[in-house]
C-alpha cells in the first residue's frame, strides 16, 4: 500500500511536465507575436516554471517520506 501511495505522489511530475511543455510553448508563440515583449514573457514563464517544478519536488518529497526514507 505504502508504495502504491509513493508511486501515486511522485506521479505528480507527470503533471508538471506537462504543464512545463504546454508554458514553454506558449511563451514561444507570445515571443514570436511580440518580440518587443520577450522579456517580460520570460520573466513570467520562468516564476511559472519554478512553481510548476515545486509542485513536482513535493510530490518527490512526499513519496520519500511515505516510504520512510526521510
Amino acid at each position: 500500500m505504502g508504495l502504491l501511495a509513493a508511486a501515486l505522489a511522485v506521479f505528480t511530475g507527470v503533471g508538471a511536465g506537462v504543464g512545463i511543455g504546454v508554458a514553454s510553448g506558449k511563451a514561444v508563440e507570445a515571443v514570436s507575436r511580440q518580440p518587443e515583449a520577450s522579456g517580460k514573457i520570460q520573466t513570467i514563464l520562468i516564476i511559472g516554471l519554478a512553481l510548476a517544478e515545486a509542485t513536482a519536488i513535493y510530490g518527490l518529497v512526499i513519496a520519500f517520506m511515505i516510504l520512510g526514507k526521510i
